[in-house]
Parts: C-alpha cells; sequence; structure tokens
C-alpha cells in the first residue's frame, strides 16, 4: 500500500463567487475517473498547511485563484475512494474559497468539465451527501431579519435624547 493510501485525510476548497444576482455560485467538477461531481481535494502536502494544499487543488484541478477565508476548515466529509482493487474511507477537511479569478491554462485542463451551479444544484449533483450537506449549511444559513418599520420607530422612540436618564 502507498502513502496515499495510509493517509486517510484530504484537503478541500470549496470554491463560491457571489453572481450578478448577490446569490453564492459553487464551482464544481467532474473527477478524473468516475466522472463524478466535485469540489477540487487532494492529499496531505509535506511542508504546506491544510488551507494552502486546499487552494493548491483548486488551481491544479480548476484553474482558479482566490481567498481562503479562515484558517480552519468549515466542515468534514466522508467519501468512498475508489482505488485499484478497493475501496479507502477518506474524510475531507473543506476550506471555503472566494474566487478572484479562473485562469486561461491550469495543469489539468482539459482532464476534468467544470461548471458554476447555484447553491441547490450543487447540492443535488454531488454524490457524497455530507457534502451536499456542508454547502447547503454554508451557504443557506439563517440571517438576522431588518426588524419592521414599524420596530425601528419604537426603537428609534426610546432612544431619541432626553429618555436615556
Amino acid at each position: 500500500m502507498g502513502k496515499k493510501t495510509r493517509d486517510r485525510t484530504q484537503f478541500a476548497a470549496l470554491p463560491y463567487r457571489v453572481g450578478v444576482n448577490g446569490q453564492a455560485q459553487i464551482l464544481l467538477l467532474t473527477s478524473r475517473e468516475t466522472r463524478r461531481w466535485v469540489i477540487p481535494k487532494g492529499w496531505p502536502i509535506k511542508g504546506l498547511k491544510p488551507r494552502h494544499v486546499a487552494a493548491r487543488e483548486a488551481y491544479e484541478e480548476a484553474g482558479i485563484q482566490g481567498t481562503i477565508n479562515g484558517k480552519r476548515p468549515i466542515g468534514i466529509y466522508h467519501y468512498q475512494k475508489q482505488l485499484p482493487g478497493e475501496q479507502l474511507l477518506c474524510e475531507v477537511h473543506v476550506f471555503l474559497l472566494r474566487v478572484s479569478q479562473q485562469l486561461e491554462d491550469w495543469p489539468e485542463k482539459g482532464q476534468r468539465e467544470s461548471r458554476w451551479v447555484d447553491v441547490a444544484e450543487a447540492a443535488a449533483l454531488v454524490d457524497e451527501g455530507g457534502l451536499a450537506e456542508l454547502v447547503r449549511s454554508i451557504f443557506t444559513a439563517s440571517r438576522p431579519r431588518r426588524p419592521s418599520r414599524h420596530a425601528r420607530a419604537r426603537i428609534a422612540k426610546l432612544l431619541l435624547p432626553g429618555r436615556l436618564r
């Protein structure tokens, strides 16, 4: 068994951009062998921090560059890696990558198909349930609602000078 099969941890980038409608779009690509829709991921690289491995894989597999949001992964999922004569359960640590540039040329160009999709389509296209759930949870998290006009007026009255004595 080679080194890659002994280490079951991989690091991935979840590439996103904000579309013209203000909604997040996810970049998915196909795996080379099974042609499943996936995100860029790879094995640890000696001397590189996990988030840097994720960014490097995004460049090599999809020709994208951008900024990894934070030093820690946004989540973890598991999948079965198909190897010659065996399957390997891998744990994937996912880092959020805000894409700033998509290059004309990159190392694995022509080996994969890529597609920008909305969050719902991304969650539907990926085979790994854990990855689909992670995509949904990151981009559809509930946000605090803005108070109604009536509530804002009441708050403003309470905060008028002279009332804070």
